[in-house]
């Protein structure tokens, strides 16, 4: 780790202590799956379209240089990628310019530290009948490289697709960036984001949706060493191929997924579903298998706590669990709500002290007068044949 520069001082090392855990750097091999499975169903998904890569550093991510090696194959017309700033970095407070950086006859040292870059592919500029990573050419931002300025938003706009892994902390900021500009994107989360208020009416309304690579999939990232790891995670991603380094430490992050509103194949397949008679007889769940699915007590579903087994052929509204939304086909199923925006008050349904507080949600039946919260839930409905 390099040292730091003698111009930070001891706030610069607490914030970037702090931002440690916003800084997570995508291994290729995610991002060429993902990317795959919207090429395997469009093959000219990326063709004559301009790519923006915010949030990127391409001395570290390999965003820009995946793109760049496969600009011709691809059949890009342009790809811009921008930084923050060292200063508003989580790393800067260790930041000391490469030879990438230095070599360059646009280098200022006084810039370096405080300016964000961007860089931009889009032509053979050395000659060697290519266009890859070496005809990249970069310049400093006015500011500081953040997405919401104005110069960034520019590049924005003017992109036809935005692929990156924002800043955690920012997700919400930079999905209400992306809709206001109303662009194609792919980005990555966490699969918790399904919950939030600015996501799941995208997800509602299939304005946006889980990418190729959910959360049932290991995705394994590159942190700054001192990063929070758990030793377990640390350990998952070296078995994965990963062993930390003298620069990274690596981790595994199992409900991480990508969120986009770019079409790829797997969320048209089918869920494979039994009957509900079938379920009640064969369920590998024992609070199916000969028993059955209860009604809520304050909506009108009935209660699913496995997506595997949603009965094919009920008609009605049924509850089943976030982690559905990883397997969703909107051709098969309709999403009407949760269980926080479509669950009576149960105050209304039942004598208080029959049942736990803590807000809106389905609540069962425990047959003795009694009620119990289910935990969050999301009301679909089988959608009718074409």
């Amino acid at each position: 780790m390099a040292s730091k520069p003698s111009s930070f001082g001891n706030s610069a090392l607490s914030n970037a202590k702090r931002a440690k855990n916003d800084e997570f750097y995508t291994q290729w091999a995610d991002i060429e799956r993902e990317m795959n499975a919207y090429l395997e169903y469009d093959p000219d998904v990326f063709r004559g379209k301009t790519v923006l890569l915010p949030c990127d550093d391409p001395e570290w991510s390999n965003f820009t240089k995946f793109f760049a090696l496969h600009f011709r194959d691809f059949g890009l017309k342009k790809l811009v990628s921008t930084s923050y700033a060292p200063k508003s970095n989580a790393g800067g407070a260790f930041y000391q310019p490469t030879s990438f950086e230095t070599a360059s006859p646009g280098y200022s040292k006084a810039r370096s530290l405080k300016r964000g870059r961007v860089m931009v592919l889009e032509a053979d500029r050395n000659g060697d009948d290519r266009v890859d990573i070496d005809d990249l050419q970069w310049v400093y931002l006015d500011g500081d490289g953040d997405f919401r300025s104005k110069e960034v938003t520019a590049l924005r706009d003017e992109a036809d697709i935005i692929v990156t892994n924002p800043p955690f902390s920012l997700f919400r900021d930079f999905v209400a960036w992306l809709v206001e500009g109303g662009k194609k994107f792919s980005i990555i989360g966490n699969n918790n984001a399904t919950k939030y208020s600015e996501v799941f009416p995208l997800i509602q309304r299939n304005a946006l949706w889980i990418g190729a690579t959910a959360n049932n999939t290991d995705m394994v990232f590159a942190v700054p060493k001192g990063s929070s790891v758990t030793e377990a995670d640390q350990a998952k991603a070296e078995r994965l191929g990963y062993p930390s380094d003298e620069e990274r430490q690596y981790t595994r992050l199992g409900n991480s997924c990508w969120f986009t509103n770019i079409d790829h194949g797997r969320r048209h397949e089918p869920l494979q579903l039994m009957t509900m008679a079938d379920n009640i007889k064969f369920s590998r769940h024992k609070d199916v298998r000969g028993v059955g699915y209860q009604k809520y007590a304050n909506f009108d579903a009935i209660e699913v706590g496995f997506t595997d087994a949603i009965p094919s052929d009920y008609e009605g509204v049924m509850g089943v669990p976030i982690t559905f939304l990883d397997k969703y086909n909107p051709d098969q199923f309709e999403i009407l709500g949760t269980s926080l925006q479509l669950g009576a008050p149960m105050s209304e349904i039942a004598e208080k002290g029959t049942y736990p507080t803590g807000g809106p949600n389905f609540y069962l039946s425990n047959g003795d007068g009694t009620y119990r919260r289910t935990y969050e839930r999301i009301a679909i409905r089988k959608r009718a044949a074409k």
